[in-house]
């Protein structure tokens, strides 16, 4: 409070309009915002519901069939069921020679829906948690940043003591308005004595955001000297001091860069943890339908191993009865070791996408007499999609381009930045004390502060500049050839989602059409399967043909399965592809 006070006594216009400056420069911030559609792309919810999205109302896959088979016969069309009851179960043996198989996995099992799977994924997904510190450190960087304008208070003190002996001074000559005293010559000894001195400051320096610097500060000196002549003396003063850039460095827009391009370092790293936490839900929404397709195909090859034992059985009884030759009981037990060997292959397939999932959701433990198994449905919905809306709707809901955007921001604020850093160096400092007197009593030395009776004041300029500037000037030519490669780079990513989101379409198509060309090949082979047996048991067929008939029916089942599995995988690359995920749940990020 004692500032104000002393400047009554100055008039110096220089010094208000300094003073008015500095309070502006103080209540001055930046006026630059981060993009309000970034804020809004972070909350928005991740959800893709095929539905919306569609230009006309989805049609089941028993409405597709019809249609194909408009012309045909009409069969009676039952939709996939994969049995892991049956898969899981114990198998018996087929034959005492054959040796005892190995049991797949015990009869109980996890029932797990996709958004159970979901759920665990983004809470114990190792990947995903590595990922969650990088927003905590980028906002420590943000704090860095914006404590370079925390207010400074310093204190300084020192204590001196030096006893000093006699010894011969300087002949000087005197110039005195006194006639006895002007040119007369004599010589100055310096007598024994002691000096204590003591020097005290206090002060608070304050940054300025347009670069400037304010110091405010109360020095205080205590001297006693002990001798002949001796004395105690007191000095005080109030300083105060500004500098402020008037071309480098100069500004609010200039000092607060590095805070702005700091905030927009966070807002890329949340960016990214949010693409690595839809990234991580893709890949387990696949690992999952990867899980169903392994029982899928477990449960098939289960049945092809049932019905060649079932044909091995029927063999052995008529051989025994004389109406079949011995050599089709070799190739029944041959068509029986065949399926036995696909049956273990599947068993390991399904232990292995097992563990593909458990690694995703971080539970991978030595116990593996648990299965997992898929409860949600497989969504067989046919979906007619709006592929320009998709594409717009990609283009302003990737993450990965807004994240582009950001750096785009931040780029542009360096180069800002950089072309300031160019200038050259031009400060002006002003300095001003209220000086005491010299007394002999601390009580009164601040007194004689107050009383503007002394005063010290300076103002100055100092300009600074490289000869050539090339180190400056290189640094912005680096930062501008940056941005313009950021700039190529996102045409490269929008280039990429384009193609994204049509691939992923025509993937979504394709596999449709093969779930539907699959489940007519089921029916066929099945047909096939039941008339090759039936003219086995009259003769006119060997177990050859029955088992290739078999074979076949087992291959169109396992297509059927993985066509309906890769087109759930399809649905979930179009749903990538917009920047979201297939809306199977809500999910929280957070």
């Amino acid at each position: 409070m004692m500032l104000p006070y002393r400047c009554m006594y100055l008039s110096s216009p220089l010094l208000i309009f300094l003073l008015t400056l500095i309070l502006s420069a103080l209540n001055c911030a930046s006026a630059d915002e981060l993009p309000l559609k970034i804020d809004k792309r972070m909350e928005a919810q991740e959800s893709f519901n095929p539905t919306d999205r569609a230009v006309a109302p989805p049609k089941t896959l028993r409405q597709e069939i019809d249609e194909a088979k408009k012309t045909s016969k009409e069969r009676k069309i039952s939709p996939l069921v994969i049995d892991v009851k049956k898969a899981i179960a114990p198998y018996d043996e087929p034959d005492g020679e054959s040796g005892v198989m190995p049991n797949l996995l015990k009869e109980t099992g996890l029932q797990l829906s996709i958004a159970e799977v979901r759920s665990r994924a983004l809470k114990n997904n190792l990947s995903l948690k590595v990922f969650q510190y990088d927003p905590v450190i980028a906002q420590t960087v943000v704090r860095e940043e914006e404590a370079k304008f925390d207010k400074i208070i310093f204190a300084y003190a020192k204590y001196g003591d030096k006893d000093s002996p006699a010894f011969s001074g300087d002949n000087v000559e005197f110039k005195s308005n006194n006639p006895a005293l002007d040119a007369q010559r004599l010589k100055i000894d310096i007598q024994e004595q002691e000096k204590q001195n003591l020097m005290l400051e206090a002060g608070i320096k304050v940054p300025l955001r347009t670069g400037g610097t304010v110091t405010l500060s109360s020095p205080f000196n205590r001297k006693v000297t002990d001798g002949q002549f001796s004395s105690k003396e007191y000095q005080s003063a109030l300083q105060f001091s500004f500098s402020q850039p008037l071309l480098r460095d100069a500004g609010v827009r200039v000092n607060e860069a590095s805070i702005q391009i700091a905030a927009y370092e966070q807002q890329a790293t949340q960016l990214k943890t949010r693409l690595q936490s839809i990234r991580v839900v893709a890949m387990v929404d696949k690992a999952y339908w990867d899980l169903y397709q392994a029982w899928g195909e477990l449960d098939v090859r289960r049945q092809q191993f049932e019905l060649a034992n079932q044909n091995l059985g029927m063999v052995k009884r008529r051989v025994d009865e004389g109406l079949t030759a011995a050599i089709e009981l070799n190739r029944a037990e041959i068509g029986v070791a065949d399926r036995m060997e696909a049956l273990i292959i599947a068993e390991t397939n399904l232990k292995l996408a097992q563990r593909q999932l458990q690694f995703l959701i971080n539970d991978i433990n030595n116990d593996t007499s648990q299965a997992f198994i898929p409860v949600t449905p497989p969504n067989l919905l046919k979906f007619e999609f709006d592929r320009s809306k998709l594409l717009s709707d990609a283009q302003q809901g990737r993450i990965e381009l807004l994240e582009q955007e950001v750096k785009l921001a931040a780029d542009l604020t360096k180069i800002d930045y950089l072309e300031n850093q160019t200038l050259p160096l031009f400060t002006l400092d002003y300095q001003y004390g209220a000086l005491s007197n010299t007394l002999n009593s601390m009580g009164d030395t601040y007194r004689g502060v107050l009383n503007g009776q002394f005063s010290d004041w300076s103002v100055g300029l100092k300009f600074e500049m490289p000869l050539t500037n090339e180190a400056r000037k290189a640094r912005l030519e680096n930062a501008v050839q940056q941005r313009l490669q950021r700039l190529t780079t996102r045409e490269l990513q929008e280039l990429t989602v384009k193609r994204e989101i049509f691939d992923a379409l025509d993937k979504v198509d394709q596999n449709w059409q093969r779930i539907i060309a699959a489940r007519q090949q089921v029916l066929i082979a099945g047909l096939n399967y039941d008339a090759e047996l039936k003219q086995f048991s009259e003769g006119l067929r060997t177990m050859t043909e029955v088992l290739e008939t078999l074979t076949r029916l087992g291959e169109a089942q396992v297509k059927e399965i993985r066509a309906i599995t890769d087109y759930q995988v399809a649905l979930i690359d179009t749903a990538y592809a917009t920047g979201t995920l297939l809306g199977y749940s809500k999910l929280n990020f957070q």
